[in-house]
């Protein structure tokens, strides 16, 4: 029989708990409304942080990591009771706040695109972020569609390079951003991100 002080983590779970385990508790109760329900899904979220810790290296934002995680609980909570009829008691999680760690990547999309020469940038500004059909691109920018196409999937490949080099972010299994911050080394976005936060 393993002994609990036989096993390792990679993480203090103890103190990440202490610091988070309150403002954990206002998330979860803001969405949940139910006392009982909210400490389940708290104690369902601290076996995942100690599962995680145990498999895995630390993350690099743990805020970030820890509300994430409290999302997916509790969307899971309410997919496993889906059977209820009564889906108007269900509040719109998913909605409200779809994913915390990506959102919070997408506020430095636009700046890291900035870091690009203009011929890739502006391409992929207009079809990923404007929305616009590879076509109209072309036409605005009098290029070729199969050269404006070239363009954006170059542009896509800098950009993810980029994301790469000024970024720490963690995935789930499906590919889901769970964690998310900017690296010390990136000067440019470190500044957006202390203007972010004030």
């Amino acid at each position: 029989m393993i002994k609990q002080t036989d096993i390792k983590t990679n993480c203090d779970v103890p103190a990440l708990w202490l610091d988070h385990k309150t403002e954990l508790r206002n998330f979860i109760f803001k969405r949940v409304k139910d006392p009982d329900l909210t400490n389940d899904i708290l104690q369902e979220v601290l076996l995942k942080v100690y599962k995680f810790c145990i498999s895995k290296s630390g993350v690099k934002n743990l805020r970030s990591w820890l509300f994430q995680i409290a999302q997916n609980t509790i969307i899971d909570h309410y997919r496993r009771e889906s059977k209820f009829s009564f889906r108007e008691n269900v509040p719109d999680i998913e909605e409200e706040d779809e994913n915390l760690a990506f959102k919070d990547a997408l506020n430095y999309i636009q700046p890291m695109l900035d870091f690009l020469p203009v011929e890739y940038s502006l391409p992929l500004k207009l079809a990923d972020i404007d929305n616009m059909k590879q076509a109209d691109i072309a036409l605005q920018l009098k290029l070729s569609l199969s050269a404006t196409k070239s363009r954006i999937q170059r542009a896509r490949q800098l950009l993810k390079a980029e994301f790469i080099t000024c970024c720490h972010f963690e995935t789930d299994a499906t590919g889901n951003i769970v964690s998310f911050d900017i690296k010390d080394t990136c000067k440019p976005l470190q500044k957006i991100k202390n203007n972010l936060s004030k």
